[in-house]
Order: structure tokens, then C-alpha cells, then sequence
């Protein structure tokens, strides 16, 4: 009999809350997938998924689901019940109804509460099942989590080859062991949960067509803000922000074979390039453009306003791209440079927005508040910047503190020299959830 592994994310639904004041709805989370994992007020309920709300793709375990099935040789099933809205009954007798050998866990801070449960539910109902934490919670808990869960494994960071190797019998913590440029590309496609492959969807930016693709051109961003796990913990090792963080890209080569067989397979409209930064240097855009003319479907991209020429925008825009989501992250410039430490020039990212959208690209900004070391005015700038950029659409979000993060290492730390403005003083307060941070905030400057 051959080894059987789950690649699962489990469900995540919190008690009943009012929306509005009024309607009675659940708070339901996402997990895998989402750089900063959140909980939110949702018309879904366990057993029914509500239409045209925010799902990311697990692209990590996505990625580990295929790697470890040609590697090992295993029976693997890839399990979104986050994507299904599972109900916690259905997900356990599932478990309890199939024999696997492995189940492999992707989690982070801010559902590391709940996934603790889930993890001593699971060893209560298959024992025989050897757990394995993955993702951001593993960068800084790993020890932790071996020594107070009944789990034989945790790998950081991206996780292919360390899951291949822990099937093949290695336990304990599991080092940072990133694919390499040419591994990346020789890598077999994806595995999908298929039965909610055309589910995925990301509303912004503005034109989408369903179903979307969410895929990624390239892996990892250079750039350093202070919140930003992904490239920290996962496609990095860089908990502090003092070291060098690479890029690796996708090649048209790799992608286009891919891309035309899932547009073939689950009927796909449009496609969202969910990178750290899509548009990192014209050259690699560019290949991506014209693969992409090739493709002939309207697309859009996670992208940063100054790292590509204003040129290369209207090639963009000529090969089928809708819509970007650009981040500012403040409206005020020192909080930019000396807290976030993104480095973005405010007034030129503005002329950016303009040229964005005389050409017909959509454009989505995002935006965080309740940074360390902010005060109630930088907040005041970036709402009233929000409001002059009269952007297509914009989301705030409380800024989270989650674990393999810079921002993490100063609670540790008081002071990182990379980050000289960011201080955890009385305007501070500390949340591991974005959203409910943001709601909190949003009520407290209303009452104000």
C-alpha cells in the first residue's frame, strides 16, 4: 500500500457576530494563501459558500502537494476546506473515514490559536497520522511546536522540498530549503483541490472576469516592509529585515504550457499574477506581457508603482491587463521611508495613478494603519491621501504583527536599525488579526 498524504487547510469559522449592527452573520477565516491571514464577517456558514467573496489559492501547499507526489512517490490529496466552507463535522469524519500516513498543516499567527485545536483533534482521530506544521508559524515556533503538540515535523519557509524529505522519514525541525531558480522551473505544475478550482477570487482590482486564475510569475520581493511575512519567513529567511532578500522568476517558458492547460481545464476568464511584486524590472514584465498577448486573456497584478519604466505600463495595458493593486501603505512620506521602510516616493507613485488610469488600467491601493511609532496624524494623512488619489478602489487594514516579521523581531528586539522610526510606544497596539484591528481603529476615529 502506498504512502497517503493530506495537504490540508482546515476550516476556520468563529461564533456568530452582527453585521452592520443588525444582520446575523458568521466570522469565518482565511488561512493558506493569504500573506497575512484574517478573520472577516461573512454571509457564508459551514456547508454553504457565499458568492464573490475574498478566497485565496494555498499556493504553497499547492506547489509542496505536486512536488511531494512526484518525489516520493506518494498518494497525495491537496483538501481547501477553507474553499469548500466545510463545516468542522464534515472536515473530521473525513478524517476519521480515510487512512493517511501524513498530514501536512500550513498556518501563521493569526490562526495559530485555532490550528492548535485542530491539530489535537486530528492526533485524537487518526493517531496513526504523523502531523507537519508548515508556513510563517514555523520561522519562529518550531521548537515550540514539537515539543507541546504531537507533531514529528516543522519546515520553514517554502516547503516542497522539506516535505518530500520528511516523508522519506526526516522529523524535528526542518530548515529553510528554497527551491532554486532551475528547480523552480522543472518543478510539476501545481495540484488543485479541484473540486474548488474555479472558486478562487479576488474582487480587486476592479474588472475581473470569472472564474480567475490566481498563479505566480515569480517568487519573493526584495523590498523589506517592516509587516510583510512572506518574504521574511517563507520565501526568505530574514525575521529582522537586515539581510539580502532575492527574487526567483518564472519563465514564460514554464508558465505559458501552464497557464493555457488550467485555462483549458477549469474554463478560466481571467488571471491575477498574485506575486509579492509582479512588475520587478522591465525585462522580466515584459516576457511576462508578451506571453500574455499570446494567452489573449484580460489579467491583472500585484505590482509596486516604481520598478518598472512609465512605458512599460502601456505595454502592460496592450497585452490584456485590466487592473493592478499597488501598495502605498501610508499617505505620509516618513512613515513610508522610516517605518515601513518601503521606499516609495509618495508624489512620483502619484504621477504613477494618473498614467494608470488615462490609459485604462484600474488601479487598487492598499493601505495599513496602526503601525509602531505612528501617530493619529501620519493616520490622518493617509486617509486624506486615500482620498486624493480617487483610486478605483482601496482597502485599510490594521496593521498585524505576525510572527517571522520584522515587526515581530522589534517586540523582541525595541529597535531595528533598518526601521529607525518604528517604536512600540502607548500609540501602539498590538493585534494579530489586520481586519479586526482596522475595525477597532475605524470605530475609535469615529467616536473621536
Amino acid at each position: 500500500m502506498s504512502t497517503r498524504v493530506l495537504f490540508s487547510n482546515p476550516p476556520w469559522w468563529q461564533a456568530n457576530e452582527r453585521k452592520w449592527g443588525i444582520i446575523p452573520v458568521r466570522r469565518a477565516g482565511v488561512r493558506a494563501g493569504s500573506r497575512w491571514p484574517f478573520t472577516y464577517q461573512t454571509f457564508s456558514f459551514p456547508g454553504w459558500r457565499a458568492p464573490f467573496e475574498y478566497l485565496p489559492l494555498p499556493f504553497f501547499m499547492t506547489y509542496a502537494a505536486s512536488y511531494v507526489a512526484k518525489y516520493t512517490g506518494a498518494e497525495v490529496i491537496l483538501r481547501d476546506s477553507i474553499a469548500r466552507r466545510e463545516s468542522y463535522q464534515t472536515y473530521w469524519d473525513y478524517i476519521h473515514n480515510n487512512r493517511f500516513d501524513f498530514i501536512f498543516i500550513e498556518s501563521a499567527t493569526p490562526s495559530w490559536d485555532e490550528d492548535v485545536k485542530t491539530i489535537r483533534t486530528l492526533h485524537k482521530l487518526s493517531p496513526q497520522s504523523k502531523i507537519v506544521v508548515c508556513g510563517p508559524i514555523s520561522a519562529i515556533k518550531s521548537q515550540e511546536i514539537l515539543d507541546q503538540l504531537p507533531v514529528v515535523a516543522s519546515i520553514k519557509g517554502e516547503y516542497e522540498k522539506g516535505a518530500a524529505a520528511v516523508v522519506n522519514g526526516q522529523t524535528g525541525i526542518v530548515e529553510h530549503n528554497l527551491l532554486t531558480v532551475a528547480e523552480m522551473n522543472e518543478a510539476p505544475w501545481p495540484q488543485y483541490d479541484e473540486t474548488v478550482a474555479r472558486l478562487y477570487y479576488d474582487r480587486n482590482p476592479r474588472g475581473v472576469k470569472l472564474p480567475q486564475a490566481h498563479v505566480w510569475a515569480s517568487r519573493g520581493c526584495p523590498y523589506k516592509c517592516i509587516f510583510c511575512v512572506w518574504p521574511a519567513a517563507m520565501t526568505g529567511n530574514d525575521p529582522d529585515g537586515e539581510n539580502r532578500r532575492t527574487v526567483r522568476y518564472y519563465t514564460a517558458k514554464t508558465l505559458e504550457p501552464f497557464l493555457r492547460h488550467i485555462i483549458k481545464k477549469f474554463g478560466y476568464k481571467s488571471i491575477y499574477f498574485d506575486d509579492d511584486t509582479f512588475n520587478l524590472g522591465n525585462q522580466h514584465t515584459i516576457e511576462m506581457c508578451d506571453m500574455m498577448a499570446r494567452i489573449n486573456l484580460p489579467w491583472s497584478a500585484m505590482c509596486r508603482a516604481d520598478t518598472i519604466k512609465m512605458e512599460t505600463w502601456d505595454i502592460m495595458k496592450k497585452s490584456g491587463c485590466y487592473g493592478v493593486k499597488l501598495g502605498f501603505e501610508s499617505g505620509s512620506q516618513y512613515v513610508v521611508d522610516k517605518i515601513v521602510n518601503k521606499h516609495l516616493d509618495l508624489k512620483y507613485a502619484t504621477t504613477v495613478v494618473r498614467h494608470l488610469q488615462k490609459i485604462g488600467i484600474t488601479v487598487h491601493g492598499t493601505f495599513t494603519i496602526g503601525l509602531p511609532g505612528e501617530t493619529s496624524e501620519q493616520i490622518r494623512q493617509t486617509i486624506d491621501f486615500v482620498n486624493s488619489l480617487k483610486l478605483n478602489s482601496h482597502q485599510i487594514s490594521g496593521t498585524a504583527e505576525i510572527e517571522g516579521t520584522p515587526l515581530h523581531t522589534l517586540r523582541a528586539s525595541g529597535s531595528l536599525s533598518t526601521y529607525g522610526g518604528a517604536k512600540m510606544d502607548e500609540n501602539y497596539s498590538r493585534e494579530v488579526d489586520g481586519n479586526k484591528k482596522w475595525q477597532n481603529m475605524a470605530n475609535q476615529m469615529q467616536d473621536s
